[in-house]
């Protein structure tokens, strides 16, 4: 397969008292195998929106998405969701962890939503792999924001996901860390081979990946 991901005209719109708003017009784009790829623009350019759409959360008004050789906008929620659950990591700016389950825990979630025996295993080695092996039964609430991102890259990628997107993955972490919690996220990407989708509005961050789409209002611009 040439193409992990594939946008086709993509459009999303919503109601508003003014009138039907669109966020994003006409969207094309393709991304292949072990790529990775920047989507930056100004804030309330869409980049986020398009994420969504890419990742099969949030349905295009108009448009069709191909990921992983499905078709997204022939598929119910319940049929999205066990896509991504199959071929997709998401780490997020907010890390979504869930507060009553240990940094180990959180991440062997996934692997346990697929039925995989060995999920203790794997997700103790995958923490090892991004530095926190003594942490392993530390709640959130006692990691920093630095280690909280850490268990989400490690729950993102502990499946062995064909594409990993990432969204402001370094917005809520000093400029220190977050260059930390980068060069974590490139190394592991470059390791496994895994396609990443990074939206961001770091220019700096968006240049170290092999290709950058730009939006403006809702619209791919060229350069």
């Amino acid at each position: 397969m040439d193409t992990v991901l594939a946008a086709d005209k993509l459009g999303k719109e919503v109601s508003s008292p003014e009138g039907p708003l669109a966020i994003l017009s006409d969207v094309s784009l393709s991304v292949g195998p072990g790529e990775s790829v920047a989507i930056v623009g100004a804030s309330g350019a869409g980049k986020s929106t398009l994420l969504a759409l890419l990742a099969g959360l949030d349905e295009p008004t108009t448009g069709s998405v191909q990921l992983a050789g499905r078709e997204l906008t022939t598929l119910d929620e319940d049929g999205r969701a066990a896509v991504r659950a199959q071929h997709v990591g998401f780490v997020f700016q907010s890390f979504h962890l869930l507060p009553a389950l240990t940094a180990l825990e959180n991440v062997m979630l996934p692997l346990e939503l697929l039925g995989r025996r060995d999920a203790r295993l794997v997700a103790a080695e995958v923490l090892s792999r991004v530095g926190l092996g003594e942490r392993l039964g530390h709640y959130p609430r006692q990691l920093s924001g630095g280690e909280q991102q850490r268990v989400a890259i490690a729950r993102a990628f502990v499946t062995g996901p064909e594409l990993l997107f990432a969204d402001e993955p370094t917005g809520n972490l000093d400029s220190a860390t977050g260059e930390r919690i980068m060069e974590l996220l490139f190394g592991l990407n470059s390791v496994t081979q895994t396609t990443l989708v990074l939206v961001t509005h770091d220019m700096e961050l968006a240049s170290r990946c092999d290709r950058i789409i730009r939006l403006d209002a809702g619209r791919v611009v060229p350069g």
